[in-house]
């Protein structure tokens, strides 16, 4: 299955482009940085948004949130499917998070986009305060906080957006998403892990 055999591999680029990029007077270029492009050739980063930006936000982020955004990664091109929660079934927008956010931290977020908004040991930030790893949230059914992906850096978030659709990395600044945007979220870890509930079924 392609995403167990990515995640060694992301990684590992991400590491060592943590490691490298300090001794570096100025971040790469977007075209020649062989980060990127192997990222852009195994279909984890579409090249419209390979911007050295993006890598360079999650090498400064915190281990914890660092994980969970390579963990999101790992997963693009994973169906979308109602109700789903795995890559074997295919994800729904909520299901998706749910599963990064416990397969990388350990944390039990609620099941529905909307329970995810509101839960115990999740806060509400401004868009200007997005960090990689939070939640944002959308209205995409007429409703509030009706879809949910991961913000993941640059103004880009990953979700599992439709039937039909994988997941994917997409730009919160399309006039689609930049309209429907009802919030974000930070998930405090050491809350959610006092709050988290005790059984994982939907």
């Amino acid at each position: 299955m392609h995403h167990r055999v990515r995640r060694p591999l992301l990684a590992l680029l991400l590491f060592g482009a943590s490691c490298a990029w300090p001794a570096l007077a100025a971040p790469p270029d977007a075209g020649s940085d062989p980060v990127l492009t192997l990222l852009q050739e195994r279909g984890l980063l579409p090249s419209e948004v390979s911007q050295p930006g993006l890598l360079r936000e999650i090498r400064d982020i915190g281990d914890r949130a660092s994980d969970l955004v390579i963990s999101a990664m790992n997963f693009i091109g994973v169906r979308y499917r109602r109700g789903g929660n795995s890559a074997d079934e295919g994800f729904d927008c909520s299901g998706f998070t749910r599963h990064i956010f416990q397969d990388a931290l350990g944390l039990v977020l609620p099941r529905r986009a909307d329970e995810q908004a509101h839960a115990n040991g999740v806060h509400s930030i401004a868009r200007s305060e997005l960090r990689p790893g939070d939640l944002v949230f959308f209205n995409t059914l007429k409703r509030t906080f009706s879809h949910v992906g991961i913000y993941v850096g640059e103004g880009k978030f990953i979700h599992s957006p439709r039937a039909g659709g994988q997941v994917r990395l997409e730009d919160m600044q399309q006039r689609y998403w930049d309209r429907r945007f009802t919030g974000a979220r930070r998930v405090d870890a050491l809350a959610a892990l006092g709050h988290a509930p005790e059984t994982t079924t939907p």
